[in-house]
């Protein structure tokens, strides 16, 4: 009896150890920027279901709540000088999410720096905001030269 009591007890210990801190909990987190950076505040929602993320969704808004891949006019420009836009590195940066899942290191796109140094950050924050179960928003402190 002693022996079952003591294996059971190894075994539940274990798995306490080991299954606390990194494990998703299922929900929508969203991170997002603390500020407004040329116009756009930067945001990301992730989707976990069963410790795995299955949908996200990268952007930007301005402050009446305007999406910036919806920006027809913004995109013309930017794909113009920079060869990408945001509609579509905001996808990219998503791909790779989806398919590196925690171990993502961002490729980020040339034209897009600053938006993939972003997303990075974004991303961690809503990673531990869904190691802790906590579906509040949270926000990511901005670089001095950004606000």
């Amino acid at each position: 009896m002693k022996k079952k009591f003591l294996a059971a007890f190894v075994m539940i210990t274990a798995v306490l150890l080991t299954g606390c801190g990194n494990k998703m909990e299922d929900g929508y987190y969203t991170a997002e920027m603390s500020g407004f950076s040329h116009g756009w505040k930067e945001y990301v929602c992730i989707q976990v279901k069963d410790d795995t993320i299955v949908s996200a969704e990268f952007n930007a808004k301005d402050e009446s709540g305007f999406i910036k891949a919806w920006d027809n006019e913004y995109m013309r420009n930017m794909s113009s000088k920079e060869r990408t836009y945001p509609n579509k590195y905001t996808r990219e940066y998503v791909r790779q999410l989806i398919e590196g899942q925690r171990d993502t290191k961002v490729d980020i796109l040339s034209g897009a720096t600053h938006s993939g140094e972003n997303f990075t950050k974004l991303i961690e924050a809503a990673m531990k905001q869904a190691e802790q179960g906590d579906s509040t928003t949270i926000l990511v402190e901005m670089e001095a030269e950004e606000e």
